[in-house]
C-alpha cells in the first residue's frame, strides 16, 4: 500500500491536527492534481516503506471530489503500487472492478501512471505504476 487518500476542505486548516495526533510530517506537496481537480500533499512518519496519508482538498466546485467534501469528507481511497499497471487492470476487471480513470502521468509521482478503479467491494482504488 502507497497511501490512503483523505479528502476535506482546507489541507490548511487541518493539516497541524493531522501531524500532532497521528505524530506525522510532510513529506511531499503540495502539488496540484489536475485530474483531481485538488491540491493534494502527503504526510508520514517517514520510515520506510510505510504507507503515506494524502490528504485532498478540491481546487473548485467542479472538482470530482467537491461532492465528497460536501458529505463530510473523510476517508476516499487506497492507493496500491503495481509493477505492471495494464496487467493489473486486466486482472482486477477480470474480477469485476469497473475502470474509473484509464491510466495517465500523474503531477504528485513525477510523471508515473496512476489508474483508478472502483472494485465489487465499492472500494475506490489509485493504482500507481512502480
Amino acid at each position: 500500500m502507497h497511501h490512503v487518500g483523505i479528502v476535506l476542505a482546507s489541507i490548511d486548516a487541518e493539516v497541524s491536527s493531522y501531524e500532532t495526533t497521528l505524530n506525522l510530517r510532510v513529506v511531499s506537496g503540495p502539488f496540484i492534481d489536475p485530474l483531481q481537480g485538488a491540491r493534494v500533499i502527503f504526510l508520514s512518519r517517514g520510515q520506510p516503506g510505510e504507507a503515506a496519508i494524502e490528504l485532498v482538498e478540491p481546487t473548485s466546485e467542479t472538482s470530482p471530489v467537491a461532492p465528497f467534501v460536501k458529505r463530510g469528507g473523510g476517508m476516499h481511497h487506497v492507493c496500491y503500487v503495481t509493477r505492471d499497471l495494464g496487467a493489473e487492470l486486466a486482472r482486477v476487471r477480470a474480477l469485476g472492478a469497473l475502470t474509473v480513470h484509464p491510466p495517465v502521468p500523474a503531477v504528485a509521482f513525477q510523471g508515473r501512471r496512476i489508474a483508478w478503479i472502483y472494485t465489487r467491494e465499492r472500494l475506490l482504488v489509485e493504482l500507481l505504476e512502480e
